[in-house]
C-alpha cells in the first residue's frame, strides 16, 4: 500500500530532474538558483488533472482557464533573465495562483500579481521588476508607467508572428525591449497590438 502511494511523488521526481537535464541544462539554463526553483516546485500542481502525467513536456500546456501553462524552458530562461533579489518589489503579469508566480515569490522580496486584462488598467507602482507571463504584441503605457527608475521588465514579444523572449529597462518614462532568443511563448490576446485599416 505504502509503496504505490509514494509512486506518483517518485514519478514526478523523476521528471522534474528529467526537465532540468534534458530541457534546462541542454538549452543553456544552468544558473544553479533558477534549477533548483524549478526542481522545488511540482509543476505537476499547476496543470488540469488529466494533464499531470505531460506536466514537464517541453511545450505549453492548455489550462482550463483558456491560457496555457508555458513550457519549462520559457519559464526557466525568463527567470534567469528576470535575475531576481530579495530587496525586489516585483509585478507578475499572469496567474498569482499559477507555477510561475510560485517559482519567483520565494525569490523576491514582495510579489504582486495582476491579471493580464487588468494589467491595462493605470495602476500604482514602483516596481523594480516586472514579469510578463506570456507574450505581448505591444506594451502598454499604463503597465510601462508601474517600473521604477532604472526598473527590469521579461516578458515574451511577438514579433512578425514570431515568439522571442525579450527584456528592457526603464530609461525616463521609455521602456524599450530587446528581443532575444526565439522562443514558443503563449501568446496574451489583451496586449494585440491595435488593428490597422488596410484598403
Amino acid at each position: 500500500m505504502t509503496i504505490t502511494e509514494d509512486r506518483p511523488s517518485a514519478s514526478s521526481g523523476a521528471a522534474r530532474r528529467a526537465m532540468i537535464d534534458s530541457q534546462l541544462r541542454t538549452s543553456g539554463v544552468n544558473e544553479p538558483w533558477v534549477l533548483a526553483a524549478m526542481a522545488s516546485v511540482p509543476r505537476e500542481d499547476f496543470v488540469p488533472a488529466a494533464m499531470r502525467s505531460a506536466a514537464y513536456i517541453d511545450r505549453a500546456i492548455p489550462l482550463e482557464n483558456g491560457r496555457s501553462l508555458a513550457a519549462p524552458l520559457v519559464q526557466g530562461k525568463m527567470l534567469a533573465e528576470a535575475a531576481p533579489k530579495p530587496t525586489d518589489w516585483a509585478l507578475l503579469v499572469g496567474d498569482g495562483a499559477g507555477y510561475l508566480a510560485a517559482l519567483l515569490r520565494p525569490l523576491v522580496g514582495t510579489l504582486d500579481t495582476v491579471d493580464p486584462a487588468d494589467a491595462l488598467a493605470t495602476g500604482a507602482g514602483d516596481y523594480a521588476l516586472i514579469v510578463i507571463d506570456g507574450a505581448v504584441e505591444v506594451l502598454p503605457d499604463a503597465l510601462a508607467a508601474r517600473l521604477g527608475a532604472d526598473g527590469r521588465i521579461v516578458t515574451g514579444l511577438v514579433l512578425r508572428g514570431v515568439t522571442r523572449l525579450a527584456v528592457g529597462r526603464k530609461a525616463g518614462t521609455d521602456v524599450s525591449l530587446l528581443p532575444l532568443a526565439e522562443l514558443g511563448i503563449p501568446i496574451l490576446p489583451e496586449f494585440a497590438a491595435p488593428k490597422r485599416w488596410s484598403f
